[in-house]
């Protein structure tokens, strides 16, 4: 494989561009684009970028569905030497002003299905200095094929370097305040060469044909995106998950290769074409991010016919940094439940409190060295420091190793909940239960669902003589956070379990809905 890895992201593309002009780089609905023109529209955009006086660094925050338009844009950003931010679509409003004042960002580009949302929000947006109406028309913005289109067509040729952010994406916050975890070249560089030692080695090639499906505002969807540019393969995108049509592309764009997370699975074998579909051009499906159950899995593996990895890794290690191979998905080597083994390039430690490496079976919390690991966090030096100890990263989950050297992840050292793929942190939500004025005290843990791996459960104490239904807990919340976050189920408490301290012994809420089941985390 010639792929020069070690240059930069827009240094690659020009690479491909020259090799490969007239291959297809991506098709989005009827709309198909080649190599040479694509880089034309990034060309393009870059220039737009740098006429509104985008120096290099600066953040330019992209809200809308997956499209071609979102990697034109994120090339934009690469060959100008800006930063693209990824927004979170499924936010609530002021989670986004938060992202997009968080970071700073001078322009706003923003998907036609969100001008309601911008508009509540443009005038508490001080840094942003243009808003681009991305998809359709809006009567004050101006058309991102229009703006585009209106640019020089010539390359700015600006020298890019391996440590620059390429792209700054949110993960969920303890406290409720998102961190923008800031990834490099060099990141995507260590990304993709452990990857062809993983899951890319049978299957990613020139004008193999990769289906975008899950979203750009996670590592798993811009990592699938940006691989399959690198690789010079055609790029399926879709708006979103959507099983229907997914079945449907696999069999008309004879797709090869695609990356889902665990409920998409269950969606796809439930889905009543599954049968119907002909899936034999599918070579390899990457899964993880959240709970998958054996007997989901192992009937997926029947159906689609083709190489499963399980990947394990977060926002921060830029996405896998272990790899469940193929082989080790056969039930009788009884792997399944672990995420595999540290992948080409990654060191992995299991430590205890005091960051000593503990022996093989006993549990403590994950930390990892790898090229994949992230900068930092942005303007959160603090947290940085305290997630990022000479070079290992502290991932925040807890696991360990088996005597053959399959990481098994254990549980979660911060309570974080995974539900379909998304980061939840109970304290988020339980700011957000005890916002409401006759809650006096809330807790919120992870509880088993067939659908998303983990459903969130609302514990409430309500003030006495108040008759609040379940129902109204839950819309109010959802005017608080993104629908996603909020409570599923709430069940009213006298008083909640502490320990002297006052911490909320969150085990004791969640370990009846959890036995019998292992809590099998992907």
């Amino acid at each position: 494989m010639d792929i020069p890895f070690e240059k930069t992201l827009a240094e690659i593309l020009r690479w491909r561009v020259n090799k490969n002009p007239n291959s297809i780089a991506h098709k989005f609905g009827e709309r198909e684009t080649t190599y040479r023109e694509f880089d034309s529209f990034a060309n393009r955009i870059a220039q737009g970028l740098i006429a509104l006086e985008c120096g290099p660094d600066t953040r330019v925050a992209f809200l809308a569905k997956n499209s071609d338009y979102f990697f034109e844009f994120l090339y934009g950003t690469l060959k100008s030497r800006t930063v693209a931010v990824g927004v979170n679509w499924r936010l609530a409003p002021p989670e986004v002003a938060f992202i997009v004042n968080d970071s700073k960002s001078e322009v706003l580009f923003v998907g036609s299905e969100f001008f309601g949302l911008v508009e509540q929000i443009k005038k508490d947006l001080p840094h942003v200095k243009k808003i681009i109406a991305v998809g359709d028309t809006h009567e004050e913005w101006e058309n991102f094929v229009d703006w585009r289109d209106a640019q020089k067509e010539e390359d700015p040729l600006i020298k890019t370097l391996p440590e620059d952010d390429v792209i700054q994406l949110y993960t969920s916050g303890t406290t409720g305040h998102p961190k923008g975890v800031q990834l490099t070249n060099s990141n995507f560089s260590s990304a993709n060469i452990m990857a062809t030692y993983g899951y890319y080695r049978n299957s990613f090639a020139e004008k193999s044909v990769n289906l975008v499906c899950m979203p750009v505002f996670h590592v798993a969807g811009t990592n699938m995106g940006l691989a399959g540019y690198v690789f010079g393969c055609k790029s399926i995108i879709i708006p979103e998950v959507d099983p229907t049509l997914i079945l449907e592309l696999v069999e008309k764009e004879r797709i090869e290769n695609t990356l889902f997370v665990p409920a998409v699975i269950l969606f796809l074998i439930q889905h009543p074409e599954v049968g119907n579909t002909n899936w034999s051009s599918l070579k390899t499906v990457v899964y993880g991010a959240s709970p998958i159950a054996q007997d989901t899995l192992e009937k997926a593996i029947k159906i689609m016919d083709c190489e499963f990895w399980q990947v394990y890794g977060l926002t921060e290690t830029n996405g896998a940094v272990t790899f469940l191979s193929p082989e080790d998905h056969d039930p009788s080597k009884e792997k399944l439940r672990s995420c595999g083994k540290p992948g080409h390039g990654a060191e992995i430690k299991v430590v205890d409190e005091e960051g000593k490496d503990l022996p093989v079976g006993e549990v403590g919390e994950i930390v990892i060295k790898s090229g994949n690991n992230m900068k930092g966090y942005w303007n959160r030096p603090e947290a940085t420091e305290e997630s990022i100890v000479d070079d290992w990263f502290y991932s925040g989950d807890a696991g360990f190793f088996d005597e053959d050297g399959f990481l098994f992840i254990h549980d979660r050292v911060k309570d974080m909940i995974v539900s379909g793929g998304e980061n939840i942190y109970p304290a988020e939500v339980e700011n957000a239960l005890m916002s409401h004025d006759d809650i006096v005290d809330a807790a919120v843990v992870g509880i088993p669902d067939d659908k998303w791996g983990e459903a969130v459960k609302g514990f409430v104490v309500v003030k006495e003589g108040v008759d609040l239904k379940e129902e109204d807990i839950i819309s109010y919340v959802r005017t608080q956070i993104a629908g996603y976050k909020c409570p599923k189920s709430v069940n009213y408490v006298e008083q909640l379990p502490r320990n002297p301290s006052g911490k909320i012994l969150r085990r004791e809420l969640r370990d009846p809905y959890w036995e019998g089941k292992e809590r099998q985390v992907s």
